[in-house]
């Protein structure tokens, strides 16, 4: 397929956190606020006048100061983002909200005012207390939680507009650009997609590492060009799979993937746009804030969330998004020492192969992508075992 005109400009925001829009917006008088976690509703720390910025740690190899602080036994991810905020990658920020997604987090979170990394006047650090439930008590807990620790905090230590018609502004931003991304995103569900899944998750990226007013026209251009682009002659992969999991914030994983012959055609993980891209609607005598963390807690798929109800939602999720996108499998990703992936990969690949007949393959990694070579073997094992599975499939409908 003939190259995105915008790609390699993509690629190269994905570089560093403080990348040329971020320090566009921040010398234009925007406030940075920082985030870790689906928990924490992106579309709050858009209100007018700031832009949110989802804290990733890109080219991290070595997480050696921050493993010093917390423990080589904490995941990788939260390790190398305490490692780049004590380089000084996010001097640039006013704020970090955090969620006490997992202890890990949490410690992570505590640790960006213990050491004082973040080298900017009056930055400040606020942790939410999310629910474990879906049920009405634990979002009347969570309203209570965004409201004291986020909107309050954002009003009284930062100046911002927290009304509701501000915040009914930052909605329909944030619905333009999901809507956006949700139309890149759906042309993975043709047989033959002018878009690989690498190119989606460049795109997923930068827009939420990325001030949205100042990315979203090179997403809407991007756009335009794939109603007219052209896909390869015939599909190029030999298989479709949704990726689920935690956090993977390195697109050098999908494309590692389709290297190794399968599309990555949905992306229901951490950083991903299931969930992070459904547009939030306001009913009829329902306030904007009520309506986000309806919204954010109906759609969170996080592990952490213990309920039944939840739980099964997590496994519907993703059995839905193989039949909408036509996938053939699944590869459930946990980071290392994550113990809430960890279970979740375990159960969720049994309810998934043995009931819902999809089939599943199971990894774990390291945050940085470093070495391959068993990742490589893996995926190539399960490619070669869903072409096995189509063909003893055509064999038995003749």
């Amino acid at each position: 397929m003939k190259d995105l005109k915008h790609l390699i400009y993509f690629e190269n925001l994905l570089q560093e956190a403080n990348n040329e829009l971020v320090a566009k917006a921040v010398e234009d008088g925007e406030i940075a606020l920082g985030y870790n976690c689906y928990y924490i509703p992106e579309v709050l720390l858009n209100l007018p006048g700031c832009f949110s910025s989802r804290l990733r740690a890109p080219r991290c190899q070595s997480a050696d100061i921050a493993t010093y602080y917390m423990t080589n036994r904490n995941c990788p991810y939260v390790r190398s983002i305490l490692e780049r905020a004590i380089e000084g990658g996010y001097n640039y920020l006013s704020a970090l909200f955090g969620a006490e997604g997992c202890a890990a987090m949490e410690r992570m979170e505590e640790h960006f005012f213990l050491l004082n990394p973040v080298k900017h006047d009056n930055f400040f650090v606020t942790i939410i207390d999310p629910p474990m439930k879906g049920d009405k008590t634990s979002l009347d807990y969570y309203k209570q939680q965004l409201q004291l620790k986020v909107l309050d905090a954002m009003h009284d230590k930062l100046g911002v507009d927290t009304s509701d018609a501000a915040l009914r502004e930052a909605v329909a931003r944030f619905n333009e650009l999901c809507d956006v991304m949700t139309e890149i995103g759906n042309f993975r569900k043709l047989e033959n997609p002018p878009i690989t899944g690498y190119e989606f998750h460049v795109m997923q990226l930068v827009s939420e590492v990325c001030p949205h007013n100042l990315i979203l026209p090179y997403l809407k251009e991007t756009l335009e060009e794939l109603k007219t682009r052209e896909p390869e002659p015939s599909f190029p992969f030999r298989a479709r799979v949704v990726i689920a999991g935690s956090e993977i914030d390195d697109p050098e994983f999908t494309k590692l993937i389709e290297m190794c012959g399968a599309m990555v055609v949905a992306d229901r993980y951490c950083f991903g746009s299931f969930p992070g891209r459904e547009r939030i609607e306001i009913a009829e005598g329902e306030t904007a804030f009520d309506a986000i963390c309806r919204h954010y807690q109906h759609w969170n798929q996080c592990a952490r969330f213990m309920s039944g109800d939840k739980i099964d939602q997590r496994h519907t999720e993703v059995k839905r998004l193989v039949d909408e996108f036509g996938a053939d499998g699944v590869i459930y990703e946990s980071m290392k020492f994550c113990e809430f992936w960890s279970y979740e990969k375990v159960l969720a690949s049994h309810v998934l192969t043995n009931e819902m007949g999809v089939p599943c393959c199971t990894i774990e990694k390291e945050y940085a992508l470093g070495s391959v070579g068993q990742l490589r073997t893996r995926f190539q094992a399960f490619v070669e075992s869903l072409e096995i599975k189509k063909l003893q499939a055509k064999e038995a409908s003749r």
